[in-house]
């Protein structure tokens, strides 16, 4: 009689199906609404007199807007279930992404990169949050789980470098890249149609597994081994922290002016297709490649050890402005910078029973915004001096190799708290 209300079991090919059409959330927070910015700076720097600073800020506004979706998150999981809240920003995220494309004043600009931060962080910690719950499915493959979520930035950066030189290249007017973002938002719209399906059979399960939890409340249950201090304190995680702050500052920089920075050094526009597209595939591939580490690193090595090697990704194309290193320098930095983001959510799912991850996600999410609220502005400024954006990207790997240095200290948790 009691198994009738157990949550009906999923199958190993099904939980990784579901993690990939939960990772549509990720290509839409990150691959689409923050990262394809990055094609499109050029075009818009040229059309609309834009300082490397402005054109900075850009993205400096879309982090302050992540950094207040991240500090609502929380509250708004006490009210809505994070299915909910994944589809409601992604809504959200595809209307901003499009409003973009009927402006051309600054202010205007600004405020919808502001709105789609906001959204973006909705989907990210909501998608974040069921895919961690999706591991506990399949605990072995927990860490490969939370890289295909993480992963799907990925499938955004390279939809993106396809759609948006397409998109330019056969736009009509003077501003062509307004229907690159209005076909971005038709591309966001698509993924959170193909999001539907994976938040109905995960709420499906959770309506379940709390109708079992009510059958069998009653009856005396042996306690769970406590996985680590029973309630998120700051203190706790704060080397993973400060390290993940730094990991902010820095990739951002990255993200947001590598294009100029190849543009600048004589690449062409196909050669830049192809540098976008291939970073996107090794975002996607880096899931299977640090699978294994996520799953054994219950401290801070991970983060750190990614921090590093993105660091290294960062500084190349400031050295040279060889070809070659400089497509070495993408596929090393897709393969690596979204494992640094999965790593702190392994970290709290390692030292935290379930009922925390939210909080200790959240936590890593605002410090992760804080930290590229600062990145882009400082390394427009940079660029906008004597040194261009060759000497903004040295110091975005300096942030990366000093937050590789902060994340080491961080220690396992022992049960009942404190590392």
């Amino acid at each position: 009689m009691h198994e009738s209300s157990s949550p009906a079991p999923v199958s190993r090919v099904q939980v990784v199906w579901l993690a990939l059409a939960l990772s549509l959330g990720a290509a839409v927070s990150l691959g689409i609404t923050r990262f394809a910015y990055a094609l499109l700076l050029p075009p818009m720097r040229e059309d609309l007199g834009w300082s490397y600073t402005l054109a900075g800020g850009m993205n400096t506004i879309n982090a302050l807007g992540y950094l207040l979706g991240a500090l609502a998150t929380p509250v708004l999981l006490r009210r809505l279930a994070p299915g909910r809240l994944l589809l409601g920003g992604a809504v959200l995220a595809t209307v901003f992404m499009g409003l973009c494309g009927f402006f051309l004043d600054a202010p205007s600009l600004l405020l919808q990169r502001l709105l789609a931060g906001v959204a973006s962080a909705l989907i990210f910690i909501a998608g974040g949050l069921m895919a961690a719950r999706l591991g506990a499915l399949d605990a072995p493959r927990s860490g490969l789980l939370l890289g295909l979520y993480y992963g799907g930035t990925g499938w955004g950066i390279s939809l993106s470098a396809l759609l948006v030189p397409a998109v330019l290249a056969a736009a009509p007017g003077p501003h062509a890249w307004t229907w690159a973002w209005w076909a971005l938002a038709l591309a966001s719209a698509v993924a959170t149609l193909g999001m539907v399906w994976p938040v109905r059979v995960l709420r499906r399960r959770d309506a379940a597994a709390a109708a079992a939890m009510a059958v069998v409340s009653g009856k005396t249950a042996p306690p769970a081994a406590p996985v680590g201090p029973q309630v998120f304190r700051v203190g706790d995680f704060g080397p993973a922290l400060a390290g993940y702050a730094m990991f902010g500052v820095g990739y951002i920089g990255y993200m947001t002016f590598v294009v100029a920075l190849l543009r600048a050094q004589g690449a062409g526009g196909g050669a830049i297709t192809w540098f976008y597209a291939l970073l996107g595939l090794a975002v996607v591939l880096s899931s299977r490649i640090w699978a294994g580490l996520l799953d054994r690193s219950r401290g801070g090595q991970a983060l750190a050890l990614l921090n590093g090697l993105l660091g290294v990704a960062t500084v190349l194309p400031a050295l040279t402005g060889s070809w070659p290193v400089a497509l070495a320098s993408g596929l090393l930095f897709g393969g690596v910078f979204l494992s640094v983001v999965a790593s702190t959510t392994a970290l709290v799912r390692h030292n935290l029973p379930p009922a925390q991850w939210a909080a200790g996600i959240s936590a890593f999410t605002i410090v992760f915004a804080a930290g590229q609220i600062v990145g882009p502005t400082v390394v427009g400024w940079i660029a906008d001096g004597p040194g261009g954006l060759a000497r903004g990207l040295v110091f975005s790997a300096g942030a990366l190799w000093l937050g590789a240095l902060l994340a080491w200290r961080q220690r396992p948790l022992r049960p009942g708290g404190g590392p």
